[in-house]
Parts: structure tokens; C-alpha cells; sequence
């Protein structure tokens, strides 16, 4: 495969779009490294497969974190399993978009530059995540009038108010979707006295997961390894214990909402008040997100048609209309 390439690259999830093709990849942001030689391995999938095979000592690592680069080798060598198997070259002419948090720094948004230049990709250039989510959603990005978008992520939350084009102004926490989880894990062990794993958390988040009150809780048991005994021991859980175990993540979601409202010029303000605010990404699925962030702004309160891939879908859009990446988004 050759031209142009479009990245959602996340701390969850990766995807990548190609021009005039649409999402061509969709894997989990992880690497196998090989334990006695800290080597890359495998990459997405692969990753998982390269540790459930057990030919030789893998562990898995995470080479983001809130969205930006933790680890640069891992990073490129992630970036370039993963172009090896879409057919880019390491030589490639191919331009690159990718996504970023508004909240990055420029260190940050150096090293990924650098990471996907190393990869093999020909010019990279970035776009913020609100701005391509923006887009992606079909917001009114160019008109004159402000547009708030919050981009719950699996490592950070974006909030932006958009207008005329631009991101007018913007907040960011590293709060996300692996933070409910780890918050679930952390109220179990200390309720219950018992370990679950980062899989069996994210399912109770998405079956019990609810942060506004509800007359009506759902239960669903859960098994995980008893601290003391060290044996597999099983529990019921319903959804008001859930909500309480996310209630600091979902308080610091709808408080950067509301810090990001206080920073708006009034006019945007009162455009964002009339046309309400459209929450996207993985995160923007939580049960009750929503109506917490309504009822504490009085603003109404939208998820996106299809949440998951507003930000590929809008940075592929720039990508398929042959933008000039390089008057419209920072480049190398």
C-alpha cells in the first residue's frame, strides 16, 4: 500500500485510515517485548499472540500513556509493524496524519513525529484530537459560531470549544477510559479483598458502569483471586457500587467541562449553551456521562452517532479531500 495514511493513534486503541479507502486497521496499542532482550517483538494483535504462545519469554507494554509517547523505541517499532503489514515501506513518500491530544507538549508532539519518521512514514504531520473529532462528528467547525466537543479517551479526556475553523480554547486531563477501569480494580480490592484483572474490570464498566443515579441498579457477579486465601472467590456487585467507584473520574470529566465553559468567550459560551455539547471516543459511552455533565452544566448533552471513531473518521476525511496538510496542521 502506498499514500496517504491517517492514524488514531491512542493509548487504547490504534487505527489507521487510507486515502479514499477508510479504516484499514483497527488493533490494540501494545507491543510483546521479548523479556531477556527488551526487543519488540509483535505489535497489536500480534502482541497478544506472541505472549499466549509462550515460544520464547514475552511480557506486554503499553507505549503510550494519557495519549502521549512514553517510550520512543517501542513507539516506532509499534508504528512500523504496523506499516509493514498495511505494505508501507520504510522508505515511503507517504504523508501521515496523526492525532493528539490538545493537551500534548511540543517534546511530546516531537517524539511522535520523530517515532513515525522512524517508522518509515514520509512526512507526518498532527492534528488535535477535539479538532478531528470535530470534523468526524459533522460539527460546524468552519461556521462562526462555538461548538464544545469532549473526547473521552482510553488515556486522556479533550474538551474544546471550536469556532471559525480553529480550536478557540481547549483543557485536557489524563483521565480516561483505563483510569475507570483501574478505579473499579482498586474499589474491589479494597470492598472485597479480592484482585480482578484489567479485563474483568472493563467488563463490570461496561455492564454495571453508571455514574448518575438510577432507581433501578443491575448486578452481575464477578470472580477474581482472594488476597488472603490466594483462591478464585466470586462476588456480587450492582451498579450504585460501581458508580461509586467511578465517581472522582466521572466529578474530574464533567469539572474540566465546566473549566473549559468558564474559559469560553461569552458569545461561544452562549452558542455552546443553545447548541449543547457532543461528547465522542470510547469514554463517551459510560452509562450516565451524559446526563451527569447536563445536570451539572444545564447544557444538553449529546454522544455521538458513533463515538469510537469520530477522530479516525475526521482526520481521514482531511486526508481523502487532499487537504494541504501543511498550511492547515503542524507538520515536521
Amino acid at each position: 500500500m502506498s499514500g496517504d495514511l491517517a492514524i488514531d493513534l491512542g493509548t487504547a486503541n490504534t487505527i489507521v485510515w487510507a486515502r479514499h479507502r477508510g479504516i484499514v486497521l483497527r488493533e490494540p496499542t501494545v507491543v510483546a517485548v521479548d523479556a531477556r532482550t527488551s526487543k519488540v517483538i509483535a505489535a497489536g494483535l500480534g502482541a497478544y499472540e506472541a505472549v499466549r504462545a509462550a515460544t520464547q519469554p514475552a511480557v506486554l507494554e503499553r507505549p503510550l500513556s494519557g495519549g502521549a509517547v512514553t517510550d520512543f523505541v517501542m513507539t516506532s517499532r509499534m508504528l512500523r509493524l504496523l506499516f509493514e503489514r498495511l505494505g508501507v515501506g520504510r522508505f515511503s513518500r507517504s504523508r501521515v496524519l496523526i492525532s493528539v491530544p490538545s493537551g500534548v507538549t511540543n517534546v511530546e508532539r516531537s517524539a511522535l513525529r520523530d517515532a513515525a519518521k522512524q517508522a518509515g512514514a514520509g512526512r507526518v504531520y498532527l492534528i488535535e484530537e477535539p479538532m478531528a473529532a470535530a470534523i468526524g462528528a459533522n460539527m460546524p467547525v468552519e461556521d462562526p459560531v462555538g461548538s464544545m466537543i469532549v473526547d473521552i479517551g482510553g488515556g486522556n479526556t479533550d474538551v474544546a470549544v471550536i469556532s471559525l475553523g480553529g480550536v478557540v480554547v481547549s483543557r485536557a486531563i489524563r483521565v480516561g477510559g483505563f483510569d475507570l477501569d483501574h478505579a473499579i480494580q482498586d474499589w474491589v480490592r479494597d470492598a472485597f479483598g479480592i484482585a480482578i484483572g484489567d479485563r474483568t474490570a472493563e467488563e463490570l464498566k461496561i455492564a454495571l458502569g453508571r455514574v448518575f443515579p438510577t432507581t433501578n441498579p443491575t448486578r452481575a457477579e464477578v470472580t477474581g483471586r482472594d488476597l488472603e486465601t490466594g483462591l478464585a472467590s466470586t462476588i456480587t456487585i450492582d451498579s450504585d457500587q460501581v458508580r461509586s467507584a467511578l465517581d472522582r473520574q466521572a466529578a474530574a470529566i464533567a469539572g474540566c467541562v465546566v473549566d473549559t465553559l468558564s474559559d469560553c468567550p461569552p458569545e461561544l459560551a452562549q452558542d455552546v449553551m443553545s447548541g449543547g455539547i457532543l461528547l465522542v471516543g470510547g469514554g463517551a459511552l459510560l452509562g450516565g456521562l451524559d446526563e451527569l455533565i447536563a445536570s451539572i452544566t444545564q447544557v444538553k448533552v449529546h454522544v455521538a452517532d458513533n463515538p469510537l471513531d469520530a477522530v479516525i473518521t475526521g482526520a481521514g476525511a482531511a486526508i481523502d479531500a487532499e487537504w494541504d496538510l501543511g498550511a492547515v496542521f503542524s507538520s515536521d
